[in-house]
């Protein structure tokens, strides 16, 4: 896609205002999320290059990643929108008896193993887990997050069911390092005869009451980025059934029927991790642990150091560890800023006493420091805006003029966070000194 970025003109306009003076412009960008490598990652890469076609290093983290979440099983994937695809496409064949989308039982024989149905989705979240409910079929309504934690609220979960009873589906997800009221919501999905499935891309190693997320759904999630908590590129199915994971498996790896021949009975996918990467991950996961202390501290130095007044960071829920992988702020300042956002441009004006998001982000992009707004939320999205979103005010197609957002000021945390939120740079790699200068950007942004 096309960068948009400021100017070198307006950066230096920035630089030059009076409230950052005796800042100095980083000569190297200071990445948002930039991994760690350690140097064995491409040693076991090339092995498992130069070994063929092995499975050694997929099986071996599939049984790594199951004890680590405590789940019985797990399937290496390409991704996590793979490892949601085929968890939704598993639910369907439970739930519906329809999987393939070669035939289904409500929809003739064309159609995806969702078609006519709905799925309760996360509303703050990245598209990437909601687009397969798409590619099946099936219909999106999107549930609001909590205050408490940023993760699907149970209560607005509890309003979805009483207006959609006939959900069956449910998509969770663990925001930006902090784990959500997962078991709640797996009471409510199991008190509906409804399936979870968990994401915790963004929360590898976060607890909740000890037991790690990934645990409380019917099928957990994990998907590997570079900048994730561990770097890596793929995806990880967890569950605690061997059928579906063998199932999942053979899906993934194409599903071919068993015969000398190319026998195709099925509909498969080319969604199987490769061993290079399984070899990748493997030797990332080995640092977790050292990883997740690491997020800590910068939060930490974040919470300690920015004015509690003006930002709010990342709020944890109760009973929980988190892996501190992202953190966010919300400027929350007493003078309301003055910000504007079309759907792919923004406007602000500069006020003394309060900071908008976009104002910061400029601010940190003109001394060369990368940080990004939050989530966009689903309902919020062209591609996804004609879908439902439920929050503690019940149904926006419940109001006639739901489009119309100036008539009633509903609850709406998804919308808040993403319009009053930013993400701070976390690099494993970032000094002290150098998120001392975040901080010291980011408070003159509201004080200058």
């Amino acid at each position: 896609g096309m960068e948009v970025r400021m100017t070198e003109t307006g950066e230096k306009k920035i630089r030059e205002q009076l409230r950052f003076a005796g800042f100095e412009r980083f000569d190297e960008t200071l990445p948002l999320n930039a991994p760690v490598l350690y140097g064995d990652e491409a040693e076991l890469a090339g092995k498992a290059i130069r070994d063929g076609l092995g499975k050694d290093n997929t099986l071996i983290l599939e049984k790594e990643a199951a004890r680590y979440i405590g789940t019985g099983y797990a399937a290496a994937l390409s991704s996590n929108t793979a490892a949601v695809h085929l968890a939704l496409k598993l639910a369907a064949e439970k739930l519906y008896g329809s999987s393939s989308g070669i035939s289904t039982p409500d929809a003739g024989r064309n159609g995806g193993a969702l078609t006519g149905r709905r799925v309760f989705c996360p509303d703050f979240t990245t598209s990437d887990i909601i687009d397969p409910v798409l590619y099946e079929g099936g219909e999106p309504v999107f549930i609001d997050a909590s205050s408490y934690d940023w993760g699907m609220d149970p209560e607005v979960l509890e309003l979805a069911f009483a207006k959609y009873p006939d959900v069956k589906i449910v998509i969770m997800k663990h925001v930006y390092g902090f784990a959500g009221q997962a078991g709640a919501i797996r009471d409510i999905c199991d008190a509906h005869g409804a399936l979870l499935i968990e994401d915790i891309s963004d929360s590898l190693g976060a607890d909740i009451a000890g037991r790690k997320a990934g645990s409380f759904g019917h099928y957990g999630v994990i998907g590997f980025e570079p900048g994730g908590i561990i770097a890596g590129h793929g995806g990880m199915l967890l569950t605690n059934e061997y059928y579906s994971c063998k199932k999942a498996k053979s899906w993934a790896l194409g599903a071919h029927a068993q015969a000398e021949w190319d026998q195709r009975e099925e509909l498969g996918y080319s969604y199987a991790m490769s061993e290079a990467e399984a070899a990748v991950i493997r030797a990332q996961f080995t640092r977790l642990e050292a990883h997740i202390g690491k997020k800590k501290s910068i939060f930490d130095k974040y919470r300690n150091e920015l004015d509690e007044d003006l930002v709010f960071l990342n709020p944890t829920a109760e009973e929980t560890s988190p892996s501190f992988w992202q953190p966010c702020i919300t400027c929350e300042s007493s003078i309301q800023f003055k910000e504007t956002r079309s759907e792919r441009e923004y406007t602000y004006v500069v006020q003394h006493g309060t900071a908008s998001p976009m104002e910061i982000f400029d601010a940190l992009w003109a001394f060369n420091i990368e940080s990004r707004p939050l989530y966009k939320p689903m309902h919020m999205q062209p591609l996804y805006g004609r879908f439902d979103q439920i929050t503690l005010d019940g149904s926006r197609h419940s109001y006639e003029e739901f489009n119309n957002d100036n008539f009633w000021v509903r609850s709406n945390v998804s919308k808040y966070n993403f319009l009053n939120g930013l993400c701070l740079p976390a690099s494993l790699g970032m000094t002290e000194g150098q998120q001392e200068q975040v901080i010291a950007i980011v408070n003159a942004c509201f004080n200058g």
